[in-house]
Parts: C-alpha cells; structure tokens; sequence
C-alpha cells in the first residue's frame, strides 16, 4: 500500500507527518520524493529535507552523514534564476515506523514549497520493528 501526503511548507519551518503506530510493526519506506515551488515566476533557493527525528530547526546544508536524514532535496527555479534546478535523493532501504519531519530552509530566495512524498507501506516484524523505534529514538544506526 502506498500513503501520500502532500502540502506547502512556508521557509524556515519543521512540519511533522504523523505515522506512528500503537504496535510498530507498520513501517515505511520512501519510494516518492518531489518538491515545486508554489509560483513559477517567482525566485526561489531552497533546501529540503526529510528527518526520522525533529530537528531544532531548518538548515540549508545536507549531511548524508546524518543517520536520521532519509531524503532531501534543492530547488532553485524561478525568472531570475540563470540555471533551474529540482534534485532530490531519497534513502529508499530505510524503513521507518514513527513519524518523519520536513524542514525547509531557502538561500537566497526565500519561499514556501510544495511537496509530495509517497511511502510504501511495509510489515515489520517484531525484530524489525524494535530496531526501527530505537533508531528513530537514538538518532542512529
């Protein structure tokens, strides 16, 4: 089964998408990840990323280091922008079964951004389902 959730995230914002479970044997997986901006014409550079655990705040620099990031992506588009560019990467063999966080942090151009994310929806077993809640409860691997 898939889930989709979708919606606008004004700059400098954490928004949480709820998923947790009362047995959390239902994880996820990222199969879909995209980001537009809400008005063509207008300006716009900004990072967005997608966490396991709440962040203090949004920032604008990706750390593929971070065990808890499981997608991000930059978006830089508008008229007075020379070189568009939409690039996202998802960690699609991370499953997850708590809630996930987006954060959206601009550059130069700030504006909120659309988003669409789209998780596969996987059975865990007990194992599996005891080490992704305390992954997401430590913040590590």
């Amino acid at each position: 089964m898939i889930k989709s959730f979708r919606g606008l995230i004004a700059d400098d914002t954490v928004q949480i998408i709820r998923l947790s479970t009362n047995n959390g044997v239902t994880g996820y997986k990222i199969s879909k990840f995209d980001i537009l901006p809400v008005d063509a014409d207008e300006d716009i550079e900004s990072v967005v990323q997608i966490y396991t655990v709440l962040q203090d705040s949004a920032r604008n620099t990706i750390n593929f280091d971070d065990p808890t990031l499981i997608g991000a992506g930059i978006i830089r588009a508008g008229t007075g922008v020379s070189q568009p560019l939409t690039q996202v990467t998802i960690f699609d063999t991370m499953k997850f079964n708590q809630d996930i966080y987006i954060t959206v942090k601009g550059n130069s151009y700030t504006k909120s951004v659309n988003y669409l994310i789209e998780l596969e929806q996987v059975k865990l077993d007990t194992n599996e389902a005891t080490v992704a809640t305390l992954k997401d409860m430590r913040g590590s691997e």
